[in-house]
């Protein structure tokens, strides 16, 4: 799916929880979501606490943020049904969380795998 560049201005204005809120309803709606990768795997971040895989809700928005040290990374789309089936408890066994939507300007929401596996099969049914 493409998406405009006036909708990306937009959506990236959006502060971390409207963010959040957009890329559960875009899941739900098109059944799938962004990482980026390198030759390595997964690209990672870390915060004081945590070591969090980036999602997106669009290839436009993942392939925005990777500059710099990320700029020869690709963005990946990896099906809701298997984020449901593996991603979750992979990084649930990794001891890994998930860092929800960040955008050039802004972090996005850190979550673990569990909480972000429950709000997607909540916006998946009320998609349904």
């Amino acid at each position: 799916m493409t998406i405009d560049q006036q909708t990306i201005d937009n959506v990236s204005q959006l502060d971390a929880e409207k963010r959040y809120q957009y890329l559960l309803d875009e899941v739900a709606t098109h059944r799938q979501l962004w990482i980026l990768v390198d030759e390595h795997g997964s690209v990672m971040l870390n915060t004081e606490d945590e070591d969090c895989v980036p999602v997106w809700p669009h290839q436009a928005f993942a392939e925005a943020w990777a500059t710099g040290d990320w700029a020869d990374c690709k963005a990946e789309s990896i099906s809701l049904n298997k984020w449901l089936s593996r991603w979750t408890n992979g990084l649930l066994d990794d001891e890994l969380a998930l860092v929800v939507f960040p955008v050039t300007e802004e972090d996005g929401l850190v979550l673990y795998p569990d909480e972000f596996d429950l709000d997607l099969q909540k916006a998946n049914k009320r998609k349904k």
